[in-house]
């Protein structure tokens, strides 16, 4: 059981959670409409798939520990545990769907960071488990739970928009220069003509 600060933290991720899962429900069901028809659909499934196990798992996490006298490490773990398959298994689907190369990095890096994410909650579900009072774990497992809604309201961005988010494709649209669907810069001159 945690306390203290966590009394409000807690509810907060849970709370941020549950918003955020209705609006993931939106924007799933309006995605069909602005589709691109250049981006794979493996791509597409990838993202919605990693948003709701996102907010999925930091809500879990945060209500279980709201529960008095539950160690906040077995949810964690279970829900890390879950989150390592699903990494497992889109870097299969990645491969196994002969998605063009040039979506391969941009995938993999993202499942990469989902990995690192859930590791280290992994990590510090099992130092919870072993130490319940252990603090520097409780705030490394917030940590990470707060990560995972910015990771979640990413994927949900991308979904709306059904455009890349990475820092490449913002700092290019920033310079007023947008992607093409070969992840490279599109010729502003060539779209005029």
């Amino acid at each position: 059981m945690l306390n203290g600060t966590y009394d409000t933290l807690l509810p907060a991720i849970a709370a941020s959670a549950a918003a955020l899962i209705g609006l993931l429900f939106v924007a799933i069901s309006v995605d069909n409409r602005h589709a691109r028809a250049d981006r794979p659909a493996v791509v597409k499934q990838v993202r919605a798939a990693a948003a709701i196990l996102a907010f999925t798992n930091a809500i879990t996490v945060s209500l279980f520990g709201l529960v008095p006298q539950n160690n906040i490490g077995y949810p964690a773990v279970v829900t890390a545990g879950g989150g390592i398959l699903f990494v497992l298994a889109g870097t299969r689907s990645i491969f196994s769907s002969h998605l063009p190369r040039r979506y391969w990095w941009q995938q993999l890096s993202f499942v990469a960071a989902l990995l690192a994410v859930f590791a280290f909650e992994l990590d510090s579900g099992i130092d919870l488990l072993r130490s319940p009072g252990d603090s520097s774990a409780a705030h490394e497992l917030c940590d990470m739970l707060i990560i995972l809604l910015v990771i979640g309201i990413a994927r949900a961005w991308e979904l709306v928009g059904d455009r890349d988010t990475g820092i490449v494709a913002s700092l290019l649209a920033l310079a007023g220069r947008e992607t093409g669907p070969d992840g490279e810069p599109k010729d502003p001159e060539a779209d005029a003509s």
